[in-house]
Order: C-alpha cells, then sequence, then structure tokens
C-alpha cells in the first residue's frame, strides 16, 4: 500500500493578522473629501477671525495702524472707566428680559389657536411666520421707526407721541419689533403642540380638569422641552440685537442711551471710533456672557423640563 504525499502550501508571512481594509480607507478618504469644504469654512471664516479677534482684543488697533500691544487695558478700560459700556449692559438686559418672555407667550399663544383650526391652518402659519422672515431687514426697522416716531400711526391713533424720542418708550418699540417676528418659535411650538397625545387631555376632561388645568397640568409639562428650546435660541439671538436699534435710534442708541444695545455700542467703537480692540475685547466679554447664560438654563433646566423618556425612571 502506498501512499501518496500531498504537498503543503507554505505558511504566508504574517497570518494571523487581520487584512488591511483598503475599503474602509477608501470611505475614509471619500468622507473627508465632502467635508472639507465644511472644514475649509469653518477654520478660514470661523476659527481664523476668532484667534485673529482674541489677539486683537489684547491690542490697540485702530485698522489703519499695526496694532499695538497693551495687554489687559481694553478690558480694564471696559469695565472700570466707561460708563457708557455699563449703560449698554443695563439697555441690552432690559431688553432680554422684556422681549423674549413676550414674544414666546405671544408664539405660544398663537400655535395654540392654529392647533385648534380646521381650516386654513397652512396659510395663517405660512402669515404668522413672513415677520420672522421680514423683521430683520434694515427695511423694515426703517419702516417700524416711521410707525412709533412723531406723527406716526401709533401717535395718531392713540396720541401718546413719537415713542421713538421717549426715553422710556423707545426700548418698548424696539421689543415690539422682536415680539412681531414671533413666526420661527411658534412653529415649533405646533410641532411640539401636535406630539402631545390627545389621550391625555380626554382622560383630563373626564375628570372634571377645565381648559386653563388642563394646559398647566399637561400642555405646559409636556411642552417644556420645546419652550426650553426655545427660551435657549431667543435669548442667544436677544443678546445679538442690533439691526432694531440701530435703525429706531439712527445708529447713536437714543434717546439717552435708552437704546445703546451692546452690539450697538461694539459697532461705534469699532467702525465708528476705530478702537477695534476695544471693540474685540467687548465681543470676547459678549461671548463668554451667552455661553455663561446659556450653562445657567442648561443647569437650571433640570428642574423643571420634562421628557418622556425620564417617566419611568
Amino acid at each position: 500500500m502506498t501512499t501518496t504525499d500531498i504537498p503543503v502550501a507554505p505558511a504566508r508571512e504574517g497570518r494571523g493578522k487581520p487584512p488591511k481594509k483598503r475599503g474602509g480607507r477608501r470611505r475614509e478618504g471619500a468622507a473627508w473629501v465632502f467635508l472639507s469644504p465644511w472644514v475649509l469654512g469653518a477654520s478660514v471664516l470661523t476659527l481664523l477671525p476668532m484667534a485673529v479677534s482674541l489677539y486683537l482684543s489684547f491690542t490697540d488697533y485702530d485698522m489703519f495702524n499695526a496694532p499695538r500691544w497693551v495687554g489687559l487695558r481694553n478690558y480694564v478700560q471696559m469695565f472700570t472707566e466707561d460708563p457708557r459700556y455699563w449703560r449698554s449692559v443695563g439697555s441690552t438686559l432690559t431688553y432680554v428680559v422684556i422681549a423674549v418672555p413676550l414674544q414666546l407667550a405671544v408664539a405660544l399663544a398663537v400655535a395654540l389657536a392654529l392647533k385648534s383650526m380646521r381650516r386654513g391652518k397652512a396659510f395663517y402659519r405660512s402669515a404668522f411666520y413672513a415677520p420672522s422672515l421680514l423683521g430683520a431687514s434694515m427695511s423694515i426697522a426703517l419702516v417700524w421707526r416711521a410707525i412709533f416716531n412723531d406723527g406716526g400711526t401709533v401717535d395718531n391713533l392713540l396720541g401718546t407721541g413719537g415713542w421713538v424720542n421717549r426715553p422710556g418708550w423707545a426700548m418698548l418699540a424696539v421689543a415690539l419689533l422682536t415680539v412681531w417676528q414671533f413666526g420661527a418659535p411658534m412653529v415649533i411650538f405646533l410641532a411640539g403642540l401636535q406630539q402631545i397625545p390627545g389621550e391625555l387631555y380626554e382622560a383630563a376632561a373626564v375628570d372634571g380638569a377645565g381648559r386653563w388645568r388642563q394646559f398647566l397640568s399637561i400642555t405646559l409639562p409636556m411642552l417644556s422641552p420645546v419652550v426650553f428650546f426655545n427660551l435657549v435660541l431667543q435669548t442667544i439671538q436677544a443678546f445679538q440685537v442690533f439691526t432694531p436699534a440701530f435703525a429706531v435710534s439712527g445708529g447713536k442708541g437714543g434717546p439717552a442711551d435708552s437704546t445703546l444695545f451692546y452690539t450697538l455700542y461694539l459697532y461705534d467703537r469699532g467702525f465708528v471710533a476705530s478702537h477695534m480692540g476695544y471693540a474685540s475685547a467687548m465681543a470676547w466679554v459678549l461671548l463668554l456672557v451667552i455661553g455663561a447664560v446659556t450653562a445657567v438654563m442648561f443647569r437650571t433646566s433640570r428642574s423643571w423640563v420634562f421628557y418622556a423618556d425620564e417617566e419611568g425612571r
């Protein structure tokens, strides 16, 4: 009996090592190719200007001569030697406290009305959203100034005089322009309202709860994540408001600095007085303040924002 030798294939070098995945590398390369426009735009248009702005905040720079390093002098002057800076801070905080709650209240009220409508919901939703697209333009702000100026529509109807020329009323005129732009938060509120189960209202009605009790016990708790989302977005936007104050006050922040918002004073220091280093320092302080306010909102939201997936925890 003979045996046939079976040839054995020679052992390959590196056996046991996983083969290199060329396809994965190709997909990774393709991903970076598609991401490259965003990365390039974020680097050139956002990160690089931020780095330059941070450097300029420690310099004396007038846009015509080379920056001169001054250290913390801009920040010290801002906090201790500039009374108009603190007036701009006070005007901005007053505006945020007035405009943001009013805008969200009007947006929620209109969203509740639209939810109960049977016909024409799409038309009214588009009509109410339109001011959010137009309100940030300079043309609308100028029209708003004409309405609240001496001899304007409000003066003819109410006889209260021109609001934009009275320190106690100019702020309210600017805030009402922001409230008028309630379309974006309204659409978000409406989407949130449509996600609330109708069975909750039916059960509450069976138990004898009226509409106000249903609103407090069902609508607000279930809508609290949407309220929080709108509150954060509108607060950030309110801190950065510029166009309405510029148009209503003619770029001066008057009368009596009542509409001297933070961004308007930043513009004045940077592009009117050519103190770009000082304006850069103001911009970084604003960034830090907005970040701190947002962090506080997220921290305190744990006590009043209700999420459905946390119900069983």
